[in-house]
């Protein structure tokens, strides 16, 4: 991005207005570098850096600051929102047609991990159920009381069969992904919520299981909604 400074035309005041110009150039740089908006900070639409820009600029700059409006488009905050997380600042919308305008998604083994149980768990369920799981097995990771990776909390029991917390990692059968585009369905599902997507759906649930059973810990949880084929549980 080129900067011009023009020069004066006249001796009058000359020094003064250069002095200003270089004041606005300096500032304009640490706009750029300045501590004052962090990625960390930038989650949602309150910590929108497209409406930190215009003040943190403004007080840096002083009665010297140009009328600035950020937009989308503007280079500035393209910078800035290429630090965001995909899913923070994203409205999920809960339907095919949604997930099918996603980006194609690929990640780390956490991502491989929640794909796969996403895959083996849920593609059988709606969107909306699809993303329940994958909130549950979130906020395990972010619970206490289970492990604090994504692939250790779905792997969590394995090796001993039908004693795992997810059916199809202990059950003996070989998973083959055999339907490749649910697969690309539900690792897009997988990366917006490891990238910050939001988790309104179960209430902080903990647990689920199929509408066809009735496990003994049912009656001890509190059940927080149904959604297609499966009932989700909050531990108190």
């Amino acid at each position: 991005m080129g900067i011009g400074i023009r020069l004066p035309q006249d001796g009058t005041g000359s020094m003064r207005i250069l002095l200003k110009q270089a004041l606005y150039v300096c500032a304009l740089v640490m706009a750029f570098v300045s501590p004052a908006v962090h990625a960390d900070e930038m989650i949602g639409f309150k910590n929108d850096p497209r409406i930190q820009l215009g003040p943190n600029l403004a007080s840096l700059l002083g009665p010297f600051a140009p009328s600035i409006e950020p937009s989308r488009g503007g280079v500035v905050s393209d910078m800035l929102l290429d630090t965001v997380p995909f899913g923070a600042t994203q409205r999920i919308d809960y339907s095919a047609s949604f997930v099918d305008s996603l980006p194609t998604a690929t990640g780390d083994a956490q991502w491989n991990c929640l794909t796969e149980a996403l895959y083996f768990e849920a593609r059988g369920e709606s969107i909306r159920g699809i993303f329940a799981v994958a909130e549950v097995i979130l906020n395990r990771v972010d619970s206490a009381r289970f492990p604090s990776s994504v692939c250790r909390v779905v792997n969590q029991g394995t090796g001993r069969k039908f004693a795992c917390q997810f059916t199809y990692t202990c059950d003996g059968i070989p998973e083959n992904v055999r339907e490749k585009w649910a697969w690309r369905q539900v690792g897009k599902i997988a990366r917006l919520m490891l990238d910050g997507g939001s988790r309104p759906l179960t209430e902080g649930a903990l647990y689920y299981h199929t509408r066809a059973v009735s496990p003994y810990w049912s009656r001890v949880f509190d059940r927080t909604v149904t959604i297609g084929a499966h009932h989700f549980y909050a531990q108190s």
